[in-house]
């Protein structure tokens, strides 16, 4: 495959990919190329048989493999969007060519006027949290566990304990008890869930499933099959309690330890890169350090929502198309976005400001759950809006809007930060040399 120019090189071909490819089309893009590793576009929706996905992006509740069809129904009959699937990407460089290998088209290079790059996030392993004990068969990720069931036909064991409470761990926890399994426990090393609260509810609850909080495993049993683990209590610090410890009988054991963004070829490519996040750090148009190049979804920051994803990832194919066409406005002033104390993350991490103001939407993540909360945005004294939350949690995203009206004229330097100011607020101050706009959280 000879070297081609294209408006826009899309790198992943999930919900992101498949999102921003369309939005990309709807603004003007004229020749977009998708690249997917595997053997279909879709991602990892293509195993996620349960239903929930599409309640705020399509207004209808949808199945994982129903939501990618629809994301792939945009694209598919338009001439001007290619996709090519079982396509590895190598590299990306800074002067947007990129090298990519499939057995159809072999070793190839490609050169885009953008780049967008959507190649979601992977499932932390044993290794990353390091438990002690030999390295039986039996022991999975959720998320390699549900792609063995769902999708391949094979049961990973019977009797099963479930490390972490994040969503794929709970939804896992509820289809191995569907297909006749024993989900002995599920234990979790914070004080709280990190699943959403409706899988709690539909994947534990429902199922007298125990949940163990502030536990976690401190030894693997078995040397060619897992036969148990030793879980105990954990202190403020995440350290075992000495005397707290216990033995559940398993022949498998389940990983949902955190997913991290996809990021070695953003790596790679030299992009800055947030500390908590773990992905590129992004404007509002999710516009990385490197001009031209986007990213969007679950490589910029993990989200609990596929619909989240679709929305930021047609931000990106937008804005990365108006750039391909050199119809972006200039921008007067950089805003930086720094989320503190109580408040983990905040994305995007800054701000281009332009003359004719737009709508900036934030999306938050709370360190710890909070009850009654009221969201508030101010400059200076002027309230900018008010949100009520009945509940704030670290598994659940905060998204707001700065309406375009409001931010209009905060040019100068910003810092946004987001501050615990007393035992009732939670503040977010975009602060300019004169006036700062404040989120302000109460509980």
């Amino acid at each position: 495959m000879a070297e081609q120019l294209y408006d826009i090189i899309i790198v992943g071909g999930g919900p992101a990919g498949l999102s921003a490819a369309y939005s990309a089309w709807e603004n003007g893009a004229k020749k977009i190329l998708v690249l997917e590793r595997d053997r279909e576009a879709g991602g990892i929706l293509q195993q996620c048989i349960h239903n929930g996905f599409g309640l705020h992006h399509f207004k209808e509740e949808l199945t994982g493999p129903g939501y990618a069809q629809r994301c792939y129904d945009l694209v598919k009959d338009k001439p001007e969007i290619e996709i090519l699937v079982d396509t590895m990407v190598l590299s990306v460089n800074p002067d947007k060519t990129v090298t990519a290998v499939s057995p159809a088209h072999g070793l190839m290079k490609v050169q885009g006027k953008t780049i967008i790059l959507t190649m979601g996030c992977r499932e932390r392993t044993r290794g990353a949290i390091r438990i002690p004990g030999y390295r039986p068969a039996g022991v999975f990720t959720a998320g390699a566990a549900q792609r063995m069931v769902n999708m391949e036909g094979y049961l990973p064991g019977k009797k099963i304990v479930i490390l972490g409470s994040g969503d794929i761990g709970l939804i896992m926890a509820r289809r191995m008890t569907l297909e006749g399994c024993k989900v002995q426990a599920v234990l979790e090393i914070c004080p709280f869930s990190n699943g959403l609260t409706r899988n709690m509810v539909q994947c534990l609850y429902d199922y007298d499933i125990p949940l163990y909080l502030s536990h976690t495993i401190t030894a693997i049993h078995g040397k060619d099959r897992v036969n148990g683990i030793t879980a105990a209590k954990v202190d403020d610090h995440m350290k075992p309690i000495p005397g707290t410890e216990f033995d559940i009988d398993c022949d498998t054991l389940l990983l949902s330890v955190g997913l991290i963004p996809e990021n070695e070829l953003s790596r790679g490519l030299g992009l800055a890169m947030h500390p908590l996040t773990n992905g590129p750090i992004v404007d509002q148009h999710r516009e990385t350090s490197i001009p031209g190049i986007f990213a969007a979804g679950n490589v910029v920051h993990v989200h609990d929502l596929v619909d989240f994803v679709s929305e930021e990832a047609e931000i990106a194919g937008k804005y990365a198309a108006l750039k391909a066409q050199e119809q972006l406005p200039e921008d007067v002033a950089d805003v930086k976005v720094e989320a503190i104390d109580e408040v983990r993350t905040c994305v995007p991490q800054h701000v281009r400001a332009t003359a004719e103001g737009e709508t900036i939407r934030l999306f938050m993540r709370v360190r710890k759950p909070m009850k009654k909360v009221r969201l508030t945005a101010k400059s200076g004294d002027d309230t900018l809006l008010t949100k009520v939350l009945p509940v704030a949690k670290p598994s659940e995203m905060i998204a707001v809007n700065v309406p375009a009206e409001k931010a209009k004229g905060h040019h100068a330097d910003w810092t946004v930060s987001v501050t615990l100011t007393s035992s009732t607020y939670l503040v977010l101050s975009l602060r300019s040399l004169n006036s700062s706009i404040e989120y302000t959280v109460s509980r």
